[in-house]
């Protein structure tokens, strides 16, 4: 079962239906922490600033631009195609008590500033140790661009609202900080030729990685197993794009019984990268396109283990009866290894796997400002399991940031 991450942003339990808070408190400023290893993140997210869009769109839809409008209990939404979206914070409670977490804030200064503003950010990279930081978008695009681009009937807005997009993701974001940031774009998701034709564009502007979703037939989309994405992932694999595919993009949550805790939503939020890695695995995606790059984010990395394990014991009884692998020349396991990317967030137990995974397969992330973050205690966390898990110092600087600049073509 799954559950829309509307429905988890507006449920209760997770700080939805309650209004705005009274009050909201910020906790004491925190002291740079100890620097043990250079930390590139591959996992962080950017909540769209109030002037994202102020002077990206052509003239003749400068009036239909999203903007922020104030709303009748002193909040500020996002105004965009008829529809006002309130949840400007999505989720950045950074620097916030955890007993004040939830989907909100409903205005920008109930949030820590580094959320939406690069200048900030980058001091709280500093203060956490993370020399680099590849950025999703937050709610009002939603992970992969789907509100910007499928929402409006017109297309030639989609089209203008999702370079607008990306030109200030690039521009004011990234380019303020350029050797801070790793580009990462959403692309037109109304028709793979145009998405490849952008992916194209974009990489010659110097955009390393496409925001994708997980499971984009639960936006509505072709299925990766119609073949209808093809176009766009011959791009991505020309290009060395790196498809990025972050947990939630599909737009849901796993979940177990209707009526379970909300506990088990947050335990399970994970289980979207294994689902993940699976589908698409046996879409053959990258048995098709064999140099394709595929990053899963947010999914952590103590199922990868098992999952190659699984693989391979499911490979070695079906082939004789189940006709998806059998003209491939390696395993799926082995594709797993030379396509995909696994990124560790508060993964202890999955460092002890990490020979079986590979450790050229892993990277890290801090997944700032949400509430599953490890900022700003990302470098003696992340020290601690590795030291415990004993991986070796070149193991660790691998994991930590080489492998991202490798597959990020970065240095």
């Amino acid at each position: 079962m799954n559950m829309s991450l509307d429905d988890l942003a507006n449920s209760e339990a997770f700080g939805g239906q309650n209004g705005r808070r009274e009050a909201v408190t910020f906790l004491p400023e925190p002291e740079p922490r100890e620097r043990f290893r250079t930390i590139w993140s591959v996992d962080d997210h950017v909540v769209e600033p109030p002037d994202a869009f102020v002077d990206r769109f052509p003239a003749k839809f400068n009036d239909a631009a999203p903007r922020i409008v104030e709303t009748d209990d002193g909040g500020e939404a996002w105004f965009w195609n008829g529809e006002l979206l309130p949840n400007v914070g999505f989720n950045a409670v950074a620097g916030r008590p955890s007993s004040e977490y939830g989907f909100e804030p409903t205005r920008f200064d109930e949030m820590r500033k580094g959320a939406w503003d690069v200048n900030a950010r980058v001091t709280d990279m500093d203060i956490n140790g993370v020399q680099r930081s590849l950025c999703f978008p937050s709610f009002l695009p939603g992970f992969v661009g789907q509100r910007l681009t499928t929402w409006p009937s017109d297309p030639e807005l989609g089209m203008a609202a999702m370079r607008a997009y990306n030109d200030w993701h690039f521009d004011a974001w990234c380019g303020a900080h350029p050797d801070r940031f790793i580009p990462n774009q959403i692309t037109w998701l109304l028709d793979p030729e145009i998405a490849a034709a952008e992916i194209r564009r974009n990489a010659a502007r110097g955009f390393r990685a496409l925001t994708f979703s997980e499971a984009p037939e639960k936006l509505g989309l072709p299925s990766l197993h119609t073949g209808y994405w093809d176009p766009m992932f011959a791009a991505c694999e020309e290009t060395e794009t790196v498809i990025c595919l972050h947990v939630g993009s599909s737009g849901t949550s796993p979940m177990t019984a209707p009526d379970a805790p909300p506990e088990t939503v947050a335990v399970l939020f994970f289980a979207y990268g294994m689902y993940a890695a699976v589908d698409w695995l046996y879409s053959k995606v990258p048995v098709r396109f064999p140099n394709i790059k595929i990053c899963l984010s947010e999914g952590g990395i103590g199922w990868v283990a098992g999952l190659m394990d699984r693989l391979e014991h499911c490979f070695q009884y079906q082939l004789g009866y189940l006709p998806t692998w059998r003209d491939v020349e390696l395993t799926p396991s082995e594709v797993l290894r030379r396509n995909f990317w696994f990124c560790a967030i508060d993964d202890a137990s999955g460092f002890l796997t990490r020979d079986v995974i590979g450790v050229e397969n892993i990277c890290v992330e801090s997944d700032y400002p949400h509430a599953d973050s490890t900022w700003p205690d990302t470098q003696p966390r992340l020290q601690a399991q590795l030291n415990a898990a004993g991986v070796s110092a070149a193991a660790a600087e691998l994991i930590c940031w080489r492998n991202a600049a490798e597959l990020f073509r970065l240095r």
